[in-house]
């Protein structure tokens, strides 16, 4: 019987251009959990190079990568820095409305 070999699946691999890391964040932040948007941020960080950004933010490498790791609780300072960092922008929109009788 043949084996099938499989490969763990990054998402970093597949985050080569500033559109895929808008969407990725855009997608991450429409389920709202703060986790979440931290660990997308450590993706988009680790696709751009960590050294990079935390030359650009000002912030020790190791800080990010504890900050932006799902687990961490990064301040909402940090999240703009690397945010800023990043070529990106927090942009504010209001929600659809509920379907009326839903």
């Amino acid at each position: 019987m043949n084996q099938v070999k499989l490969k763990t699946w990054d998402v970093v691999e597949h985050l080569s251009t500033p559109e895929d890391m808008q969407a990725y964040l855009d997608a991450c932040m429409e389920e709202g959990d703060p986790a979440l948007i931290a660990a997308a941020l450590g993706d988009i960080a680790r696709a751009r190079g960590m050294s990079e950004l935390a030359r650009d933010t000002g912030l020790a490498r190791e800080s990010l990568y504890r900050s932006l790791s799902g687990q961490g609780n990064p301040e909402f300072s940090t999240i703009l820095k690397v945010i800023d960092a990043l070529g990106l922008r927090l942009c504010v929109g209001l929600k659809q409305p509920a379907a009326i009788g839903a």
